[in-house]
């Protein structure tokens, strides 16, 4: 499997692509919901790809300067419980850190909260709604590099 971090045209693409399988199409999200103003040409994504099959995705985005936030993680339903999902984390996590983040906070779907924890990522919210999906928030200190 080849990971690829950018921002380039395809890997955006290959990113898109997994999103509208996994929370338009599985999850039955609006598209106007998943696809949002953050999905700027200059976000970078992290995409795994297994051949010329993107596999699994994470958006990165810094949600202040010391805090990262990650979105939009999601892994084909093919390639579910194999640590994708994890590799994706830590890729992330580790970049942020040698950027000089000490938090990570996201909003985890209640399905995926689980997952978080097994990350080390702690409830720190209520439950509510957002694209009409309960959600928590969630947070992790992140080691510094």
């Amino acid at each position: 499997m080849e990971k690829i971090f950018d921002a380039s045209p395809s890997t955006r693409a290959s990113a898109f692509y997994l999103r509208y399988l996994v929370f338009v199409l599985e999850q039955s999200i609006l598209p106007n919901l998943e696809f949002d103003p953050l999905d700027a040409n200059d976000r970078e994504y992290l995409v795994i790809f297994d051949g010329p099959l993107p596999v699994a995705t994470v958006r990165y985005q810094k949600s202040e300067q010391n805090c990262l936030n990650p979105d939009r993680l999601c892994v084909h339903p093919d390639y579910r419980n194999l640590g994708l999902g994890t590799a994706l984390l830590l890729e992330i996590e580790t970049r942020a850190s040698n950027e000089n983040c000490t938090t990570s906070k996201l909003s985890a779907e209640i399905t995926a909260q689980a997952f978080y924890e097994r990350n080390s990522y702690s409830v720190v919210s209520a439950v509510f709604e957002e694209d009409g999906v309960p959600c928590v928030k969630m947070k992790k200190d992140l080691v510094s590099k």
